[in-house]
């Protein structure tokens, strides 16, 4: 989103932070290195992020972009990276398609959906984090990794013969009533 604002007579041009990350993101004239190496270095960066929220799960963090990015010492992109991935395992989302780097967001976040959402992510280096340990015990990590795996998996009915009585409660046969072609 491109928004503009007339002051003194000249036109100040402000794009949403949110699509700046992902254009450098998901960059399509990024070669296959360059991409690869902006993922390491950003993986590096949120897991860093991710081990001072954890060591404190409770604190609920608040600011601007701009203030959460010096408070974690990161650059406000990367800031802006991990304001997006984290923003569905927050308790009450924050406006990420229309910030700008004074938008007040906070990162109160769900534990348990945070942990089930780094399992979906396949973020290993998250979910395995040792702050985790003090947080829930290691059955209830694997309660949450099972549930999480388990949500993607789509489980049949048992198959209903041809000669079966029909599931709808008719009375008849399968084949004379719901399973008539």
């Amino acid at each position: 989103m491109v928004k503009y604002e007339n002051k003194n007579k000249r036109q100040v041009r402000y794009m949403a932070l949110l699509q700046e990350w992902r254009d450098m993101a998901y960059s399509q004239q990024a070669d296959r290195a360059q991409l690869q190496k902006f993922w390491t270095e950003y993986f590096l960066i949120e897991k860093g992020i991710y081990e001072k929220l954890l060591s404190n799960p409770n604190e609920v963090v608040k600011g601007t972009v701009k203030e959460l990015a010096e408070k974690f010492d990161v650059e406000l992109m990367s800031m802006v990276g991990f304001l997006d991935g984290i923003n569905d395992s927050l308790k009450i989302q924050n406006p990420i398609e229309e910030m700008d780097e004074n938008t007040e967001v906070n990162l109160g976040y769900d534990l348990e959906t945070l942990y089930k959402n780094m399992v979906d992510a396949k973020a290993d280096w998250l979910y395995e984090l040792p702050q985790w340990n003090s947080i829930f015990s290691e059955e209830k990590r694997k309660e949450l990794y099972l549930e999480q795996k388990k949500s993607g998996t789509v489980v049949k009915g048992p198959k209903i013969g041809r000669n079966d009585p029909c599931p709808c409660g008719s009375g008849k046969k399968y084949k004379h009533c719901c399973g008539r072609k």
